[in-house]
């Protein structure tokens, strides 16, 4: 399987936050100095995510910024724009012949640069000799032209390598292999959440000049940067692993910020609309969350304890979060909750063990959904885990499913269904490990 350094794929980038005694927190781009020499942009500013990367090809006038003095890091970048970039950036030969195409006129201004891109394989038409210049590029694209221009092949089956990208559904097809040899290259790099690759998403302007960067750095032509958001690739020299600072002080979360959290212990949970009380729960923080600024706030493997709350009428479930324990012990009480998840699953009576075992080791259940699936299985053992046995230990559940033919469920998926929305802003003090 293809083997990603974990501690990469757990950022998440809050939007806002309010800090008391003015503190002002840096943003997280924790790479090298660059030199004094190299340009500057008005927008964008020394502690912007991709400006090392924005910097260094502007230094080598692959890129350039706009006369008002500004880059537009977040400007959507067409397809003539791109065959400019990639021009400048790679000394590459010819391997087909030229191309009319239709909608690029011989004095357009990106005319020449169309057909380098052209003949050297990094960019093609579409049918009917047309280029389509002004489109505007998305970010498959980008990946699947460079892997092309530069002749990526991968070593690995694509889907292992693929297998990383939460989102890897959306990616298409014609262009899986070439996006995975990309990775296992290492010129992918994805802000803010290292494992969301956006494929279908515009390509910005930063976007694109931090994969031609990285492109550069693939063929020994420039000096890696760390960055926390370049996919390490699988080799025996990983992407270095920056320092990342913690809280000093007070910080406070604002209301509204969403925080993601995963439950290993099961891949599903299964509740009745009619448990005897709410359901004990504990899952931990997916990913790191650290400030607009870089600084970590709640590392992820911090624990948050809360309980799925069951509503009868809805049929329906939410996680209510109480308590949120960092790594080092310390206790914060948090008010957040999940979304309210509908989802129903109809168990049917059906006799045999071998019926059942998509339950075993997979689905945790709370204890009257316990009891239903027991009654409509003869009592035959699932395997699963069991929530909230001493909440219901004192309620009488055995004839409450008895002569059922079929029961209807919640089903929620711990690691999507349950991420929390503060309720409330959420105070923590520095000295978080």
């Amino acid at each position: 399987m293809f083997n990603f350094h974990s501690w990469q794929s757990k950022t998440v980038l809050l939007s806002a936050i309010a800090l008391t005694a003015n503190t002002t927190l840096p943003l997280a781009v924790l790479a090298p100095a660059v030199a004094q020499t190299e340009p500057t942009f008005a927008d964008v500013s020394s502690n912007y995510w991709a400006k090392d990367f924005i910097s260094a090809l502007a230094a080598r006038e692959i890129i350039a910024g706009f006369p008002d003095g500004k880059f537009r890091p977040n400007a959507p970048v067409t397809r003539a724009q791109f065959a400019t970039m990639v021009g400048k950036a790679f000394n590459t030969n010819p391997i087909r012949e030229p191309v009319n195409f239709v909608d690029v006129r011989s004095n357009y201004w990106a005319a020449d640069a169309i057909n380098e891109a052209y003949t050297t394989g990094f960019l093609s038409g579409y049918p009917g000799r047309v280029f389509r210049p002004n489109q505007r590029i998305p970010r498959e694209q980008v990946l699947v032209s460079l892997a092309s221009g530069l002749n990526y092949s991968g070593s690995l089956p694509p889907a292992d390598v693929l297998g990383y990208y939460r989102d890897r559904r959306a990616i298409p097809n014609y262009a899986r292999e070439k996006i995975a040899a990309a990775t296992e290259q290492g010129i992918v790099v994805n802000y803010p959440d290292l494992d969301r690759l956006k494929p279908n998403k515009i390509a910005t302007r930063a976007e694109v000049a931090a994969f031609i960067y990285q492109a550069l750095v693939n063929k020994g032509e420039a000096q890696a940067i760390a960055s926390p958001y370049i996919v390490a690739r699988n080799n025996s020299s990983p992407t270095p692993t920056p320092a990342q600072p913690t809280l000093v002080g007070t910080v406070r979360i604002p209301s509204g910020t969403r925080l993601p959290v995963k439950y290993d212990a099961a891949e599903r949970i299964l509740v009745a609309p009619n448990e005897p009380a709410p359901v004990p729960l504990t899952v931990t923080i997916a990913r790191n969350v650290v400030s607009e600024g870089g600084v970590l706030l709640i590392p992820a493997g911090s624990q948050v304890i809360g309980e799925l709350v069951t509503i009868e009428d809805q049929k329906s479930a939410q996680f209510v979060a109480k308590q949120l324990i960092l790594p080092n012990g310390q206790p914060v009480q948090i008010r957040a909750t999940s979304q309210i998840v509908r989802k129903i699953e109809s168990i049917s009576r059906r006799p045999g063990i071998s019926s059942n075992r998509r339950f075993i080791g997979s689905t945790a259940l709370g204890v009257a959904a316990a009891a239903a699936v027991a009654a409509l299985t003869g009592g035959a053992s699932l395997g699963g885990l069991l929530l909230g046995a001493g909440a219901g230990a004192g309620v009488n559940l055995s004839g409450l499913f008895r002569n059922r033919d079929r029961v209807e469920l919640i089903s929620i998926a711990p690691n999507t269904d349950l991420t929390l929305t503060l309720n409330a802003d959420l105070v923590l003090s520095g000295g978080v490990k």
